[in-house]
């Protein structure tokens, strides 16, 4: 199999995983409520292919490589029920809020400390 042929399939690979299929979970049903899991997926490829020798036109060389990965990050979920139906993201705010007001502090005592 040629170097540019491993590449494409490595490539189709990657690719035939983007699907809907793989930023919505499966639904889970349970008390009058299903829920649909949410994750937002960051896919990466990268390839790369040579041929021919270096500085000797008489030797034959061939070189190829490449890589792909995935990233899945639960976002949230969407509820499903008898009320209107919502997305319910997964965030904490408190952790949030504390690490804004965290930053704006430390933000203004380095300032300060600057100032003199």
């Amino acid at each position: 199999m040629s170097v540019l042929a491993v590449l494409q399939s490595l490539k189709e690979s990657i690719l035939s995983q983007a699907s809907v299929k793989a930023i919505y979970g499966e639904p889970i049903s349970a008390h009058g409520k299903t829920v649909v899991p949410v994750a937002r997926i960051i896919y990466g490829y990268g390839a790369g292919a040579g041929a021919g020798g270096v500085g000797d036109t008489s030797a034959r060389g061939e070189g190829g490589g490449g890589g792909g990965g995935v990233r899945a990050v639960p976002v949230g979920v969407i509820e499903i029920s008898d009320q209107p139906t919502r997305f319910v993201p997964i965030t904490d705010r408190k952790k949030l809020t504390g690490a804004v007001l965290a930053g704006i502090g430390l933000g203004v005592w380095l300032g300060r400390r600057r100032g003199r």
